[in-house]
């Protein structure tokens, strides 16, 4: 018998609200919607609680794009079919600037870079779980260090494309796997520190007539440790 959907108060997670579209900030360990995630042992979703965000339309807003089950931040969604529409163009364009912060376990030499590996499916019966694969997607990750600790460094991470995993399997590949990663780093399934990356602000050119709307995600209690151990207060 599946456990009814615990409460959860998005309203009080909404960042920015107008009517197109609304930001929240996505707690970490929830789905965006139905999938995969179950698999992890999870029946709610975020999804099942857009009700609470209608604001007075006749309908629930919907995903204007994803984020992993274990990633908290920035998500964006469209109160209406033409909302979405716009926003999926601009996703799909390239024209959203988004920046992740991320504890690694490790860390570059350097204090910026570009990692430039194209990726693709890990297993074709797993779709979600990708590698690095010479014939796969191009894939690009800008990169900037912002703090280091006893081996951990902090990172300001922006994807140039939108791969699934891509900032996961990325740093992975690079040598140094998100701290808390169970599927591409070191990290126990169970029990482990969770995953430390977080979306933190997302730049969107919703209007012409307007400046981009650009909204900010406070970092979780749970990731504030790790990144004051690399000199980062947030």
């Amino acid at each position: 018998m599946v456990e009814p959907a615990p409460l959860i108060d998005l309203e009080s997670r909404l960042l920015y609200r107008d009517g197109l579209m609304l930001i929240i900030n996505k707690p970490a360990g929830m789905a965006c919607h139905k999938g995969p995630q179950a698999a992890f042992g999870t029946h709610d979703n975020l999804e099942a609680h857009f009700g609470q965000l209608q604001f007075g339309l006749p309908n629930p807003p919907a995903l204007a794009h994803r984020l992993d089950r274990d990633t908290s931040g920035c998500l964006v969604l469209g109160r209406h079919r033409k909302a979405l529409e716009k926003l999926g163009d601009l996703f799909k364009k390239g024209l959203i600037d988004k920046t992740y912060w991320a504890v690694v376990e490790g860390g570059p030499q350097d204090d910026e870079g570009l990692i430039d590996l194209p990726l693709g499916r890990k297993d074709p019966t797993r779709g979600w779980w990708m590698k690095v694969d010479p014939e796969g997607q191009p894939s690009q990750t800008r990169w900037r260090v912002m703090g280091r600790g006893d081996g951990l460094t902090a990172l300001a991470l922006e994807p140039l494309t939108g791969r699934t995993h891509q900032l996961r399997v990325h740093c992975s590949a690079m040598g140094w796997p998100i701290l808390g990663d169970p599927i591409y780093g070191s990290a126990p399934r169970e029990g482990g520190p969770g995953l430390h990356l977080h979306a933190r602000a997302i730049t969107i050119p919703i209007s012409k007539n307007k400046p981009p709307v650009s909204v900010t995600a406070p970092l979780p209690d749970a990731m504030k440790v790790a990144f004051a151990a690399c000199g980062v207060e947030a």
